[in-house]
């Protein structure tokens, strides 16, 4: 079985099973019904401490990930750079950069990358594996643009170029997102809405689902190896909206303080769930955190997270540097997060 073949009937095997689960039935759920499914990986270690639940936190680049109206909220130029060794050896960088553009609020750009590495390509005949090797991968470019509207209220949106890639067979689409967030004063409620991956379908295509065929099998003498390709069906990418508040400060004493957060969702690829995160912060130098994320949603596992972080000044740069463990259930283990951020 050449590489082609293989890495065509894996394509057409997650097709199929996708194509299933799209069909109304009694015990199934919507989960494996999109692509894209990256573009659900949170980036933020410091966030992800906090059980994922950043809609209404405004202080943090990787807010923006969350919900687009962080954008005209920074101030300065922030950036930050996130490294995750994720499930089954797949490691997933993040990148983000949100700069002032005057009067007319700020602007973002990020790229998401994810890659699984070299995988064994096994066949029935050469089940220990071929020699031979292939990857999957998937990549985000977004831009955005947010402002900050009156002194409590602020918008923002942010669009993607995504892209999917398994070995030579790729999909591509645009993706838009949009958020809002509302702050009764600086330190007080602040509650926050968006909506994320709002885009157009996609379908795999490449050179991994050219085929040849016999138009007429029980003809003798034709050409058995005409030259053909096989069509896939779009999907949709997984669109997410979310709700939540949060209060950014709770002052414990002169040098210690509280920040809460609890979000909601409501994905178009599985049940609704709802996170909630805490981060306790002392002299504005070392952070603990922890949370639990997706509960209430179908068949999950896992959800508990935790983490911390330093923070210092060196000259004009304020920098930080946050760790996170998130727990993903019995199967799948837990997966770790690092984010270096800089702010100026």
């Amino acid at each position: 079985m050449t590489v082609e073949r293989f890495v065509r009937n894996r394509i057409l095997a997650w097709v199929t099973a996708a194509a299933l689960a799209a069909v109304p039935a009694w015990g199934q759920s919507k989960t494996g019904t999109t692509m894209g499914q990256f573009l659900l990986i949170e980036p933020s270690a410091r966030l992800a401490g906090m059980g994922n639940a950043g809609v209404s936190v405004t202080d943090v680049v990787d807010a923006v990930y969350f919900n687009p109206a962080v954008i005209g909220l920074l101030g300065g130029t922030a950036l930050s750079f996130t490294h995750s060794a994720w499930l089954a050896d797949i490691t997933y960088d993040y990148a983000a950069a949100a700069f002032p553009v005057g009067k007319w609020g700020g602007a973002f750009a990020s790229v998401t990358a994810l890659n699984s590495g070299d995988i064994e390509v096994r066949t029935v005949t050469h089940p220990l594996g071929t020699g031979e090797r292939y990857s999957v991968s998937a990549v985000a470019i977004g831009l955005g643009y947010g402002r900050q509207i009156t002194d409590r209220f602020s918008a923002g949106v942010q669009v993607n170029y995504v892209q999917e890639t398994i070995w030579h067979t790729s999909v591509s689409t645009m993706t838009l997102g949009i958020g809002t967030l509302f702050r009764t004063s600086e330190r007080g409620l602040h509650v926050g809405a968006s909506l994320s991956n709002f885009g157009t379908q996609g379908r795999f295509a490449g050179r991994d689902l050219r085929i040849t065929y016999d138009n007429d099998p029980s003809r003798y003498g034709d050409n058995g190896t005409l030259p053909g390709e096989v069509f896939t069906d779009e999907f949709p990418v997984p669109v997410l909206f979310r709700v939540g508040i949060g209060v950014p400060e709770i002052r414990l004493d002169r040098q210690t303080r509280l920040r809460l957060a609890l979000d909601a969702s409501h994905p178009s690829d599985n049940t609704e769930s709802v996170s909630a995160g805490a981060e306790v912060e002392y002299a504005k130098l070392l952070a603990l955190r922890t949370g639990w994320q997706n509960a209430f949603q179908k068949d999950a596992e896992g959800g508990f997270t935790a983490g911390g972080g330093v923070r210092g000044n060196i000259d004009v740069y304020d920098c930080r540097v946050d760790y996170a463990w998130a727990d993903h259930g019995r199967r799948l283990g837990g997966t770790h997060r690092v984010t270096l951020g800089v702010t100026f």
